[in-house]
């Protein structure tokens, strides 16, 4: 489980792909890698991923085929920075909203326009998806814990302060871009049970 609230940007070192595999390492630096154990869970760009090797700072994931369909994760390179968050434990604060670091899919920045010091992006997803995304909701993307402004019947936008994009690559986002989603389970809990109460009402005043 995670919070949402990003630790900041992290360069990918090493990446080799199989048929159906990724293998990469990214290097933590030694404050975020220290305590980290084999099998622990990280967030890379919001997806959780499983420490399978530690050296040093450098610690190595796998993606699998799953994943990779999914995610941004197929597209990694030596040199990128990605957004990474450890996984809570006992006692720390929350911040943002639970994430379980369990993409659903990926959107696409379709908008950005800057004002001030703030970024307004908007992001376009599957129409089936918007059901479970409400104005002023939670949303994950790329792991980082936002509220979501306007919704439309094909995407949502954001509104990201400074300390957002310090963090995260959205400062360095364009359009175009490939971004992942992890929708509230709250709310698609609340969604579906609300649906299925509806329609088994609707179908005993049919009977």
């Amino acid at each position: 489980m995670y919070s949402g609230i990003t630790r900041g940007l992290f360069p990918v070192v090493e990446v080799s792909r199989e048929p159906g595999l990724v293998r990469y390492a990214v290097d933590l630096g030694a404050e975020l890698s220290a305590g980290l154990s084999l099998g622990a869970s990280v967030a890379i760009d919001g997806v959780c991923q499983t420490v399978v090797a530690l050296e040093g700072s450098r610690v190595r994931f796998d993606a699998i085929q799953e994943t990779l369909d999914l995610t941004t994760l197929d597209t990694l390179t030596v040199g990128r920075q990605v957004s990474v968050e450890r996984s809570l434990r006992v006692g720390d604060e929350l911040g943002g909203h639970e994430v379980a670091g369990h993409v659903i899919g990926r959107g696409e920045i379709t908008e950005l326009a800057r004002e001030g010091h703030d970024v307004s992006v908007r992001v376009r997803v599957p129409e089936a998806w918007m059901p479970y995304i409400l104005p002023k909701g939670f949303i994950a993307v790329d792991g980082s814990s936002l509220t979501v402004g306007r919704t439309f019947t094909d995407g949502f936008t954001l509104h990201l302060i400074p300390e957002t994009l310090r963090l995260t690559n959205f400062g360095t986002r364009q359009v175009g871009d490939l971004v992942n989603i992890e929708l509230d389970p709250r709310t698609v809990a609340i969604v579906n049970t609300v649906e299925r109460v509806l329609a088994a009402r609707l179908a005993q005043g049919a009977s």
